[in-house]
């Protein structure tokens, strides 16, 4: 998908430019695939906000993703390719042989009328699910499993993809889009290609208003505030705030590493993320 950008006919056309998804599904989605959903503002069991700023937005259906990919050895044909409002990648719509529908998440370079398998060893071919034990090393995967069973847990957003860099008895090296090494159980599955939409981060919303559509509700710098609502607030016009930047709570951020010490997994990355 390209990007489409605007003419400044308008304040809220100045400097927009979003995803041209013209070639997608302009329907409704599959019915049976799909549930309500309902939105919280941000709001836990006892009404307390605690995730800030968020609230509104547009109503949405939630679209039931196949991460799993369990239904092994039988071919599917991809009837369409749709949004997604939940997520930043696009999703496809497959029927398989026996009938039966199911949404994937779509990844580049699939079009409608491909066919797609998943299989325990099956043809590096985009779309196709197999275990990495099978995928030749270099290739490029996304909805990467990191527990055998529990379904795709890496590379599931728009643009993202792991590579598979090498292989050490029974487990895979998989390189993520963060510049990490991880090791991953061999009998994990993987699908090959990248996750479709990688323009998603070149988007400008253009206006305050897009973005409330989307149910983000505007933030206010602490600095901004008075001593009370906030460390960073008070004094005379513009202060620094004499101390290291901190949550509302007074918890160190900006680059604070807040990952658990000897965290169970830490065994599992090779290399760290770039910082």
């Amino acid at each position: 998908m390209a990007l489409k950008a605007y003419k400044p006919i308008t304040p809220g056309t100045r400097g927009l430019v979003l995803v041209d998804r013209s070639s997608l599904w302009d329907g409704k989605p599959q019915k049976g695939l799909v549930s309500g959903k309902s939105a919280t503002g941000g709001r836990n069991a006892h009404g307390h906000i605690t995730a800030w700023h968020r609230g509104g937005g547009h109503k949405k259906l939630y679209r039931f993703i196949d991460f799993m990919r369990n239904k092994v050895d039988v071919e599917a044909i991809v009837e369409r390719l749709e949004y997604d409002p939940n997520r930043t990648a696009f999703i496809a719509l497959i029927k398989y042989t026996d009938g039966e529908f199911a949404y994937i998440i779509a990844p580049q370079r699939l079009s409608i009328g491909d066919k797609v398998i998943s299989s325990e060893k099956a043809d590096i071919k985009v779309g196709n699910c197999m275990k990495m034990i099978n995928i030749t090393v270099g290739t490029i995967v996304h909805n990467i499993e990191f527990h055998v069973g529990k379904g795709a847990q890496f590379a599931r957003s728009g643009g993202t993809y792991g590579q598979i860099v090498g292989r050490d008895s029974g487990k895979v090296l998989v390189k993520l889009s963060s510049g990490e090494v991880r090791l991953i159980n061999g009998e994990c599955r993987a699908t090959v290609g990248a996750v479709s939409n990688p323009d998603q981060k070149n988007v400008n919303l253009g206006k305050a208003g897009r973005s409330r559509w989307m149910g983000r509700r505007p933030v206010n710098r602490g600095s901004a505030m008075n001593p009370i609502d906030h460390p960073h607030g008070g004094g005379e016009g513009k202060t620094k705030s004499g101390r290291q930047p901190v949550t509302p709570w007074g918890k160190p951020t900006k680059g604070y590493k807040t990952r658990r010490k000897a965290k169970p997994s830490d065994k599992f990355i090779l290399t760290r993320r770039k910082k």
